[in-house]
């Protein structure tokens, strides 16, 4: 289609509706509605006592025509005149998009004063597509301190792009606004981590059986308890958990119930959804143990050292000898993380390699004494839990968790509160029970659709026993080349190793970017 700023498209934001709605902690409501065109300013002011926010639309909302490759400003400010921090969100209300997918996008800026620099909350955003009336988030986790006045501006543009527009010539786009709140000082440590990264919460539970084939989380994270409170994990084709630290790209597994941000290697470039690449492993061909022949082999590390096989239970789970993955895990991490000086960016967080033994009625395999040493057949907690037996009852109901049930196993550097302070570095790796959460279904699932985010088109390990086989064979889960949860032969070495960290709270609340592949979470510093 031939293009020109000749050809003129209205974008017509008919009657612009701002409403500010007091939910959650206070339960009261406030409500407040203005039409366009009136020569003054829209403005609300809502006092609770302890909070009092002004919101005013400082041009009126918008009516405005575009050429294409023109945009439309929209400004506006919030003012918390209360002693109590606030938590904004804003939303499309209303809504009717129905441009292209592509051709409608959007910016969202802040600033501390109204003539000063602005920065870019959400950097180039596909408008959302809905051809009737919906409320979609706009930007959401924008904090009002107290005694404090923010300055923002919504840009709205209406692109050239490469491909047929002719459609557009016909779309529109109408909206109302809709601005929520709620109170910083009461939120725990994952919830403030949660409003940062902009995103909401999902009610309920996903179907962990079913493969997750498109972004599930796009407008909310699932919740799930762990061993330090509430976390809030992505899931699916998400494109909106990118990260980039110490010069690689990471893509987000959840936030962690203290407020960190459990992270996944990705590669030295942005790789997206459903792209097939060796870069985006850490370390290629590695066996998680060279030994195989002794349950013990199954530990990130284990007891007794060398080939002399274990004789109880406790003394194969003894963390004496780290295991081969844990040795090149580790030494990773100290060359790329410590060495450039970032591991005071990372927090000490329990990597949960499961070695609980929770026996035949459970697990479903009528061999298994429930001894776990020697080479006695035994089946291990995640391997019930995730069904990987047909006949145990989880077979078609995986119930995946976060909560490392047994001390011993659960790996922490210097935590020796909630963890076994075994880990010689910050750095573990996923465990099956994220990669079920994280939407690969349930065992041997197959996942066409190779746009799961924890698909790399190679495979690689996690950190959770699967079984001892009564032939002999210690066996861990991985991901295999398809995305979907398998596991192998712990000597195998067609395997990768792909390093998973957590990073504190403080370092996460100083993040730019939108999480997106082009403007991933950053330092201010880095180029996207």
């Amino acid at each position: 289609m031939e293009k020109s700023k000749n050809i003129r498209k209205g974008i017509v934001i008919g009657i612009i509706v701002c409403s500010l709605m007091l939910v959650g902690f206070l339960g009261s409501y406030a409500f407040f509605i203005g039409q366009v065109g009136q020569n003054k300013n829209q403005e609300v002011t809502v006092e609770t006592g302890s909070m009092a926010l002004t919101f005013s639309d400082g041009n009126n909302g918008f009516n405005k025509e575009l050429n294409f490759g023109e945009s439309a400003e929209k400004t506006f400010t919030i003012e918390n005149t209360g002693t109590k921090d606030g938590v904004v969100s804003v939303s499309w209300m209303n809504l009717i998009n129905t441009y292209l997918e592509g051709s409608m996008t959007y910016n969202f800026l802040e600033s501390d004063t109204e003539d000063g620099e602005y920065t870019e909350i959400i950097s180039n955003k596909n408008v959302p597509k809905t051809e009737v009336a919906e409320d979609r988030v706009l930007a959401s986790g924008i904090t009002i301190p107290a005694k404090t006045k923010k300055y923002y501006k919504l840009i709205i543009n209406l692109n050239y792009t490469d491909f047929d527009q002719t459609e557009d010539l016909q779309a529109k786009l109408e909206t109302q606004f809709k601005i929520t709140e709620g109170i910083l000082k009461d939120l725990t440590p994952s919830e403030k981590t949660l409003a940062k990264l902009g995103k909401t919460v999902k009610d309920g539970n996903p179907n962990f059986a079913e493969a997750a084939t498109t972004d599930e989380t796009a407008d909310g994270l699932y919740a799930m308890e762990d061993d330090y409170g509430t976390s809030y994990y992505y899931r699916g084709a998400t494109e909106d958990n990118y990260v980039k630290f110490a010069g690689f790209y990471w893509r987000i597994i959840r936030v962690n119930g203290d407020g960190s941000l459990r992270i996944i290697y990705d590669g030295t470039q942005a790789h997206g959804n459903g792209s097939s690449s060796k870069d985006r492993l850490a370390i290629t061909n590695q066996a998680y143990n060279m030994n195989y022949n002794d349950a013990k082999y199954v530990g990130y590390m284990y007891a007794p050292s060398g080939t002399k096989r274990s004789t109880s239970k406790e003394e194969a789970q003894t963390n004496d000898t780290d295991s081969d993955i844990k040795t090149t895990i580790e030494n990773w991490y100290k060359v790329n993380i410590v060495d450039k000086g970032n591991d005071n960016y990372v927090s000490d967080n329990i990597f949960c390699n499961d070695r609980t033994i929770p026996g035949k009625e459970i697990i479903g395999i009528e061999s298994d004494p429930g001894l776990g040493y020697g080479i006695n057949a035994t089946a291990y907690g995640a391997d019930a839990r995730l069904g990987a037996n047909s006949s145990g009852p989880n077979y078609n109901n995986p119930v995946p968790k976060f909560k490392c049930e047994n001390k011993n196993d659960a790996f922490t550097k210097e935590d020796t509160e909630k963890g076994n302070g075994k880990l010689g570095q910050k750095v573990g790796m996923i465990t099956a029970d994220e990669i079920v959460a994280a939407g690969s279904g349930k065992y041997r699932t197959n996942n066409n659709s190779n746009n799961y985010y924890l698909y790399k088109g190679v495979a690689y390990w996690s950190v959770s026993p699967s079984t001892m086989s009564g032939t002999g064979y210690a066996r861990i889960f991985n991901i295999d080349k398809s995305g979907t949860l398998y596991y192998d032969n712990v000597y195998s070495n067609i395997y990768g190793a792909v390093p998973v960290i957590s990073l504190t709270p403080e370092y996460v609340d100083t993040l730019i970017g939108d999480g997106t592949m082009s403007n991933p979470y950053r330092e201010e510093n880095l180029e996207a």
